[in-house]
């Protein structure tokens, strides 16, 4: 954990994390980078929703490790992942906290994709 200090969400930062019902699909590439049944869905402060994906269910072999991280004083320190495939790259485009802080400990395991840095997070109903 960062030796930076921790915040705790509360009402002037809250921060909510619910499975999703949804099947959540990332694409990138034209290739299926994530697809799960198995999502979370972060809401934080006025920010838009965030999905998070299990580690199972994301294609890690088009995956390596970022030399970029940051630091939420809510969740803690980001790792990042870059994408590439077929002479392809997206930079950067997917991020993990590898050890959140207590308070949102639910997303350990878990990876969120950049919209802009990827094809589509798409939520189905099938």
């Amino acid at each position: 954990m960062s030796a930076q200090p921790m915040k705790i969400p509360g009402p002037d930062h809250p921060i909510a994390i619910t499975p999703n019902p949804k099947r959540v699909m990332v694409t990138w590439n034209d290739r299926v980078i994530a697809d799960s049944r198995k999502a979370l869905t972060l809401k934080e402060a006025s920010y838009p929703a965030v999905f998070y994906i299990p580690r199972s269910d994301v294609d890690m072999a088009l995956l390596a490790h970022s030399a970029h991280n940051s630091f939420c004083p809510y969740k803690g320190e980001a790792s990042y992942y870059s994408i590439a495939s077929d002479g392809e790259r997206s930079e950067s485009a997917i991020w993990s906290y590898e050890d959140p802080s207590d308070a949102v400990s639910e997303i350990k395991g878990y990876v969120a994709f950049y919209p802009d840095r990827v094809d589509s997070i798409e939520e189905l109903t099938t």
